[in-house]
C-alpha cells in the first residue's frame, strides 16, 4: 500500500483557509518594503545602500586600511557574503567592482589592483584576480564608527553586529550619486563636485533656510567622473534641484586638429557618463554603412590610457559644428542622465527630496554622529578620571597601600573602607604594576588628571551649546573640503557648463541623410515611391491594376515632401524615407494618418519661404504660408476646413500680384492678391461667385507679363495686361466668359 499523502491528524482539521487576495497584498508589501528598504534606495545620511555599506564595513574589519596592503577580492566578498549579505558572491562582486572603477564612481570606495574593466564596457577579471582595499574617502566615511557614533543591528544570522548607517564624514549621496529600481519607485543620482556640496553645507550652516537658487551658487550641477560637457540652461537645472527629478544633457567634449593644407579632424577626449566607448564606435560604424552620416568618412579610437576617438569628415569643407550636431543627433554622443532624488530619509521613508533638504538631513546626521561621539568620550573620559582619583589617593598614602596589600586578607575591601574607593577604584590599585611607583608617575597622573578635566569641561560645554556644536561641523566639513579641494587631482571639476551651439534645424536633419537624386511617384490610387535618379518619361512606369500615376517630380532623398488631401490636410513626410523604386511603392495612408474618404490633391518638395493659394470646390480660398502647413506628425496638419460635399481643390504657389480664376461656367475672373486674406487654417473667403457648379482652374501672375495658358494640342496662349482689362474686377464676382482659345477643359495647363 502507497504512502498516504494527507496531512497528520486527521485532514480537514489542519486546513486553515486564507483569503487568497490579502495573503497576496500582504506578501507583496513585505517584498516592495524589503527591496526599498534593504537593497534598492539609499540613506540620505551616508549615500549607501545595504550592499555597500556593508562591503566597506567589512573591509575596515579585515584592517584593509587606504595605507595599507591589499587583499584578495575574493577574501572580501566571502566575508561579506557569511557574515552580514546573505546573497550571491556575484552581486556583492559586481557592487565591489563599481565601487572601485574611477570612470563609473566620482570619488571611488574601493582601491583596486588588477582589472576592474573599462569604459569600453568590458568585465572585471574574476575576484579571484583582482585585490582591494579601501580608499581615504572611505575611511571618511567610518570616521568615528568605534565611538558609538551610529547605531548597531544583528546581522542576519544574530551572531554578529553591522551598522545601520554609516557616520559619513563625506557628502557621498550626492558626490557619488547612485542609481536603483525598487518597487513602485526608481532613484538616480548623478555625481556632484565634493567641495562644491562641502561649501554649499557650510553655507546651509550659516543660514539654515537658505533656497535651492542660493545653494546653486555654490553646486553648479553634476561633476561625472567621465567629464563631458552638460548643456542644460541654468533655469532648467535649478528646477530639476527644487523638485528632485529632472535630467542633464551631457555632451563629449570634442576639438578640432589641423591637419594642415585645410584639412582637419575631430578629436573626441570625453565621453558622456555611463555610455560605452566600444558601443558608440560599432553605432557609428553602423551608421555610415546605413549612410546616415554623409559628412562623416571615418571613425578611429586611438584611445591609450585616455579617450581619444578621432572623426574623420567626408572632406574639408564640412563644418565641423554640423558634423557634430548630427552626431549628437544619432548617437549617444549626447545622452540624458536622469535625475530622481528618491532617497531613505532617516533610513527609514522613502522620500523625493530637493537639494537643500538632502544637504540638511545630512547636516543633521553630522550634528547627531558629533553628540554621539562627544558622549562617548566624555563618558571614556569620566572612566579615566575615576581612574586616576584612585591612583592619586594610592600615592598620596603609598606605604599604607604596600602595608595592606602586604599584610591584609582581604585587600580591595580593607582598601575600599580605608580610602572610600570604589571597586573599579581599588581593582585599578591592585592591578597596578610595580614599577608605576615611581615618584615621576604621579606627576604624569596629576597632569593627565588637568588634561582630561579640561577636555571634559569643553566637551560638555559643546554639548550643552547648538552653535558651538553647528561650529564644529562646520570645522569638520571644512577639513574634508581641504582634502577634496578643486586644486587637487581628484578634486578638479571635471564636467563644465556650455549652451549648445545655436545651428540650424533644417541644416543639421541634412547632414543625417546622403543627398541623392530622386523621382516621387505618386499613383491615383495614394501609392506612393521613390525612384532613384531624375526621370525623364514616365511612359514605362509599372501600377497595380486598376491605377495609374498621379504625378511624379524630382526631389532629393534630403528633401521634406508636402502631401495636400481634399479634406484640406496637410502632411509632410521625409524623401528618405520613402521605399524604392522596386514593385509599387507603399500605400500613404500606412506613412500618414489619412482618412478613408480622402484623396491626394497634390505633392510638392517644401519650399521654405513660399507661399501658397488654397482654393475649395465651392470657390472659396485664402493665401498660407508654407511653413505654416509642415506638420511634424502623422496625423498631419487641418489647414482648410471643408464639409463634404465640399473638397480642397487647388493648391498652387502665389507667383506675381494677381489671382485668375475660372469657373466650370468657363467665367473668367481676374483681381489682385492683395484682395485675398493671409491664414494659417481656415474655410478662406469667395474667390468667385457661381450660380451653379464650382472652381475649376486658377492661377497667379504678374498682370505686367500678361496672363498665358496651354491648349490641348500644347500651344501656348498670351494675352497682355491691356487685352485683359475686361476681366479684370474684384474678388467674388462673377467674372466674364473666357476668351477665344481658351481650353474646353477649363484648365490653364490644357
Amino acid at each position: 500500500m502507497g504512502k498516504s499523502l494527507m496531512p497528520p491528524g486527521g485532514g480537514d482539521d489542519d486546513i486553515e483557509p486564507v483569503d487568497l487576495k490579502r495573503a497576496l497584498e500582504e506578501r507583496y508589501l513585505a517584498y516592495a518594503l524589503s527591496t526599498i528598504m534593504h537593497r534598492a534606495l539609499p540613506d540620505v545620511r551616508d549615500g549607501l545602500k545595504p550592499v555597500h555599506r556593508r562591503i566597506v564595513y567589512a573591509m575596515r574589519d579585515m584592517g584593509l586600511r587606504s595605507n595599507g596592503s591589499f587583499k584578495k577580492s575574493a577574501k572580501i566578498v566571502g566575508e561579506v557574503m557569511g557574515n552580514f549579505h546573505p546573497h550571491g558572491d556575484q552581486a556583492i562582486y559586481d557592487a565591489l567592482v563599481r565601487l572601485a572603477q574611477d570612470f563609473a564612481v566620482r570619488y571611488p570606495l574601493v582601491n583596486g589592483q588588477g582589472n576592474f574593466g573599462n569604459i569600453d564596457g568590458d568585465n572585471a577579471a574574476a575576484m579571484r584576480y583582482t585585490e582591494s582595499k579601501m580608499t581615504a574617502v572611505a575611511e571618511l566615511l567610518l570616521d568615528g564608527i568605534d565611538e558609538d557614533a551610529v547605531d548597531f543591528r544583528t546581522t542576519y544570522d544574530e551572531e554578529g553586529q553591522e551598522p545601520v548607517v554609516l557616520p559619513g564624514a563625506f557628502p557621498n549621496l550626492l558626490a557619488n550619486g547612485a542609481t536603483g529600481i525598487a518597487v513602485g519607485m526608481a532613484t538616480s543620482i548623478p555625481p556632484h563636485n565634493a567641495a562644491e556640496l562641502c561649501d554649499a553645507a557650510m553655507h546651509l550652516i550659516r543660514k539654515p533656510d537658505a533656497t535651492v537658487e542660493e545653494l546653486m551658487e555654490f553646486v553648479e550641477g553634476p561633476d561625472f567622473p567621465t567629464g563631458g560637457v552638460v548643456i542644460d540652461d541654468r533655469a532648467s537645472m535649478l528646477e530639476a534641484y527644487r523638485t528632485g527629478r529632472g535630467g542633464f544633457r551631457v555632451r563629449a567634449r570634442w576639438e578640432t586638429e589641423d591637419l594642415g593644407r585645410g584639412g582637419y579632424q575631430i578629436v573626441i577626449t570625453e565621453m558622456p557618463y555611463q555610455v560605452q566607448k566600444a558601443r558608440l564606435i560599432e553605432k557609428v560604424a553602423e551608421l555610415l554603412i546605413a549612410r546616415r552620416l554623409p559628412l562623416l568618412d571615418d571613425i578611429r579610437d586611438e584611445s591609450a590610457e585616455d579617450v581619444r576617438l578621432v572623426l574623420v569628415p567626408k572632406n574639408r569643407t564640412v563644418d565641423p559644428v554640423l558634423l557634430m550636431e548630427s552626431l549628437f543627433k544619432l548617437t549617444e554622443l549626447e545622452n540624458r542622465v536622469p535625475l530622481n532624488l528618491n532617497v531613505l530619509s532617516r533610513g527609514r521613508v522613502p522620500k523625493v527630496m530637493a537639494l537643500n533638504e538632502v544637504l540638511s538631513e545630512w547636516l543633521a546626521h553630522r550634528r547627531e554622529v558629533l553628540q554621539r561621539r562627544s558622549r562617548h568620550r566624555l563618558a571614556a573620559i569620566e572612566r579615566r578620571l575615576e581612574l586616576l582619583s584612585g591612583f592619586l589617593i594610592a600615592y598620596l598614602n603609598l606605604d599604607e597601600v604596600i602595608r595592606i596589600i602586604r599584610e591584609e586578607d582581604e585587600p580591595k575591601i580593607d582598601l575600599m573602607r580605608t580610602f572610600e574607593l570604589n571597586d573599579v577604584q581599588a581593582e585599578a590599585i591592585l592591578n597596578m604594576r610595580l614599577r608605576s611607583l615611581r615618584k615621576l608617575e604621579e606627576l604624569e597622573i596629576r597632569k593627565e588628571f588637568e588634561q582630561l578635566t579640561e577636555e571634559k569641561t569643553g566637551i560638555e560645554a559643546l554639548l550643552a551649546s547648538e552653535s558651538k556644536q553647528w561650529s564644529t561641523v562646520a570645522w569638520q566639513i571644512g577639513n574634508v573640503r581641504k582634502t577634496f579641494a578643486k586644486e587637487t587631482e581628484l578634486g578638479r571639476r571635471r564636467t563644465t557648463f556650455d549652451a549648445a551651439p545655436v545651428a540650424d534645424l533644417e541644416a543639421i536633419q541634412q547632414a543625417m541623410i546622403e543627398k541623392e537624386p530622386i523621382t516621387i511617384v505618386i499613383s491615383e490610387k495614394g501609392w506612393i515611391r521613390g525612384m532613384k535618379g531624375h526621370l525623364a518619361e514616365f511612359a514605362s512606369l509599372s501600377f497595380k491594376d486598376g491605377d495609374k500615376l498621379k504625378l511624379a517630380f524630382p526631389a532629393h532623398t534630403t528633401d521634406k515632401l508636402v502631401i495636400v488631401t481634399t479634406g484640406g490636410k496637410a502632411y509632410t513626410i521625409g524623401a528618405d524615407g520613402l521605399p524604392g523604386g522596386r514593385g509599387h511603392g507603399e500605400p500613404l495612408r500606412l506613412m500618414v494618418d489619412m482618412d478613408n474618404d480622402q484623396a491626394v490633391l497634390t505633392a510638392f518638395v517644401h519650399v521654405p519661404g513660399r507661399k501658397l493659394l488654397l482654393a475649395s470646390t465651392v470657390g472659396n480660398g485664402f493665401i498660407v504660408a508654407e511653413s505654416d502647413i509642415v506638420a511634424n506628425t502623422r496625423k498631419g496638419k487641418q489647414v482648410m476646413n471643408v464639409r463634404m460635399p465640399d473638397e480642397t481643390r487647388l493648391c498652387i504657389p502665389v507667383v506675381g500680384d494677381h489671382l485668375a480664376v475660372v469657373g466650370q461656367n468657363r467665367k473668367l475672373l481676374i483681381f489682385p492678391l492683395e484682395q485675398l486674406p493671409e491664414m494659417t487654417r481656415g474655410k478662406g473667403v469667395r474667390l468667385q461667385r457661381y450660380k451653379d457648379g464650382g472652381i475649376a482652374d486658377a492661377r497667379c501672375f504678374a498682370l505686367a507679363d500678361g496672363l498665358s495658358w496651354t491648349d490641348s494640342a500644347g500651344r501656348v496662349h498670351s494675352r497682355a495686361a491691356s487685352e485683359l482689362s475686361e476681366f479684370i474686377g474684384d474678388r467674388a464676382q462673377a467674372g466674364r466668359t473666357v476668351p477665344k482659345g481658351f481650353p474646353r477643359n477649363g484648365r490653364f495647363a490644357g
